[in-house]
């Protein structure tokens, strides 16, 4: 199916579907990441030429992508460099955090992958989708969320934005009370997992179980073809690219955070007068809590 792509998601989308191509589509794809302006000016048999690989197999990964063939997609990447310079964008954007970068340069670096990571993910959000997620979040009698290591703060973001507006949500950062959890779903409930690269064993495992139990799942990864997308009926992807310090889960995280931000925002939306009522009650609970203006109490000298 011929795909209307948005020239910013085109290199999005590349990198997402890197990890399900076959090897020789992933070498078309990287010399697409690494030059696009470059492909976006070769021929197909240039390009076919430069990555050892046949012609075929460039236009077979330009479908993998969505495009009708070759001259939709280098006119798709022309489109993209154009709109970037027009826009006066002249910083790498796939720059990396090299050792001899100074403490500004780091600053500077960062900041650009994550606001570029929240950028592309909502670009690239499917909202048909969302829409779906949403109604299944609000028809939902219990909703359970997976996710281990970094992925499980945002479950427990999840859990926490819910909770608070009366939903009936539990996050399960532990692999195994995650199963058992998933094992007690049923119709009615629905199972979300998170996970950046979509392949974490853990959380593929509850959200299967889940849906064996006629449960509705929801994948939230960066990778559309992983296998936590195929355990899911529902997929919102995200669009982060992690590079030197990809084990701290940087820019995944706020990427993540953007789609569950949008999903918690819709949910509250459909159920206005309840959410209002909810965040006034857990609002003045929490009140007293509260450090007033004016009490701060003095520190205490330790005794010598």
């Amino acid at each position: 199916m011929t795909q209307s792509t948005s020239p910013v998601a085109t290199t999005v989308r590349i990198r997402a579907l890197m990890p399900s191509l076959a090897p020789a589509e992933q070498r078309v794809a990287q010399r697409v990441l690494d030059d696009p302006a470059g492909v976006a000016a070769a021929t197909i048999s240039l390009l076919a030429h430069e990555c050892h690989t046949s012609e075929t197999t460039v236009i077979r990964f330009c479908r993998a992508l969505g495009f009708a063939g070759y001259p939709a997609m280098r006119l798709a990447l022309a489109t993209e460099l154009g709109r970037a310079d027009g826009a006066g964008s002249g910083r790498d954007v796939s720059a990396d955090i090299s050792p001899g970068d100074d403490l500004d340069q780091v600053v500077a670096k960062i900041a650009f992958a994550d606001a570029r990571a929240v950028e592309e993910t909502a670009q690239q959000l499917d909202l048909e989708v969302l829409h779906r997620v949403i109604d299944a979040l609000v028809a939902a009698r219990r909703i359970d969320v997976y996710g281990v290591g970094a992925s499980a703060f945002v479950a427990l973001d999840l859990q926490q934005k819910l909770h608070r507006i009366g939903r009936v949500a539990f996050a399960w950062p532990d692999p195994h009370i995650a199963l058992t959890s998933a094992a007690l779903l049923g119709s009615g409930d629905v199972a979300v997992g998170i996970s950046h690269s979509g392949a974490t064993q853990d959380t593929i495992d509850a959200l299967a179980l889940a849906k064996a139990g006629g449960v509705t799942t929801i994948a939230v990864t960066n990778f559309p073809r992983s296998p936590l997308a195929a355990m899911a009926d529902h997929v919102l992807t995200t669009a982060a690219r992690e590079t030197t310090f990809r084990s701290g889960a940087t820019a995944s995280r706020l990427a993540q955070l953007t789609v569950i931000d949008c999903v918690f925002v819709g949910v509250a939306q459909r159920t206005y007068d309840q959410t209002q009522h909810a965040l006034q009650v857990t609002h003045d609970a929490v009140q007293s809590r509260r450090v007033r203006p004016g009490k701060v109490p003095a520190p205490k000298r330790r005794r010598k």
